[in-house]
């Protein structure tokens, strides 16, 4: 648990609240202008961009407060995700590091340095659990990695 981290980051998303911003627009518009591809997988990108922006936070800032759902929860995701073609960690990264990027051209001046290290902080630690959760997956049904390969 990061005590530091998690009140940094408990205040910018403070911040972003108070300042009335969703983010998820800003940080949709970024990943599927990257991942064009990814657009026909979402049937109903309001819902999904709101629980999926939700999460991911969610995931960060649990992280912060050493909460022990954050794994479980992380590792379900990454299997269910099978479900929309195989993704890769490269955008399964991108897209944790722009959320972080949105969150903090939103957050305005409740975002510094300190706060920016906090919230990259658990970022990487996401990234890891989710490379994780990848890799084990992969191993434990790897029927779906040859379909996907070939």
């Amino acid at each position: 648990m990061t005590a530091g981290d998690a009140a940094r980051m408990e205040a910018a998303l403070l911040a972003v609240a108070d300042a009335g911003i969703d983010i998820r627009h800003a940080l949709f518009d970024r990943f599927l202008d990257a991942f064009p591809q990814r657009r026909a997988a979402f049937l109903n990108l309001d819902a999904a961009s709101r629980r999926m922006t939700d999460e991911t936070l969610q995931a960060m800032f649990g992280l912060a407060q050493g909460e022990g759902w954050v794994w479980p929860q992380i590792a379900e995701l990454v299997v269910t995700h099978r479900n929309y073609g195989a993704l890769t960690a490269a955008e399964y990264d991108a897209f944790v590091d722009m959320a972080v990027d949105a969150l903090a051209a939103a957050a305005g001046t409740a975002w510094d340095a300190d706060c920016d290290a906090a919230w990259r902080r658990q970022a990487a630690a996401l990234k890891a659990m989710i490379h994780r959760a990848l890799a084990e997956w992969q191993a434990a049904l790897p029927e779906a990695h040859r379909q996907t390969a070939g």
